[in-house]
């Protein structure tokens, strides 16, 4: 039983990680295709 709580958090806790990582790079994309294509800082 505690096995799979433990199973349960660690999996959690990956998707958590897998989702923040992607967000970040999404974002660092995003910005750098935004500064090659207007040459500027994107809005806020």
């Amino acid at each position: 039983m505690q096995n799979e709580i433990v199973k349960r958090l660690l999996w959690q806790g990956l998707l958590a990680g897998a989702g923040a990582l992607t967000s970040m790079l999404a974002t660092r994309l995003a910005t750098l295709v935004w500064r090659r294509v207007f040459d500027e800082e994107p809005p806020e």
